[in-house]
């Protein structure tokens, strides 16, 4: 995937050279994996654009943008189960971040810690 065309691109905060390594898709999106940062835990993939990351860096709680919505939200703003930021890291590609946090409260929209705990797929399926 390579840098989404300006058309798509939303005005941003984030620091350019930052934005410059980044690698997105037609959207101007990216995925964000939200990582437990004490245990390993994965706990769910959500879409971040260049603002999205911006907020997330500096405020310290996971902000990401909804393609279903067009908009902006923080995890936990509603539902108090908020990411609070322990660390960012940007892939070798440039085409997905990793999400250090101290989740508190379940992760997943249904209510469960881990939004990957719905059974192990068989490598045989």
């Amino acid at each position: 995937m390579s840098s989404a065309p300006s058309s798509t691109r939303r005005p941003s905060g984030l620091d350019p050279a930052i934005a410059a390594r980044l690698k997105r898709n037609p959207e101007g999106l990216f995925p964000a994996i939200a990582q437990q940062y004490d245990t390993g835990e994965v706990l769910m993939l959500a879409w971040m654009d260049d603002e999205a990351l911006h907020r997330t860096l500096t405020t310290g709680r996971c902000t990401y943008y909804s393609r279903s919505r067009g908009e902006y939200w923080v995890k936990g703003e509603t539902s108090g189960h908020a990411q609070h930021v322990r660390s960012v890291a940007l892939d070798c590609d440039g085409d997905t971040v990793l999400v250090k946090v101290d989740q508190v409260g379940a992760a997943c929209h249904t209510g469960d810690r881990t939004c990957f705990d719905a059974g192990a797929l068989s490598p045989d399926a």
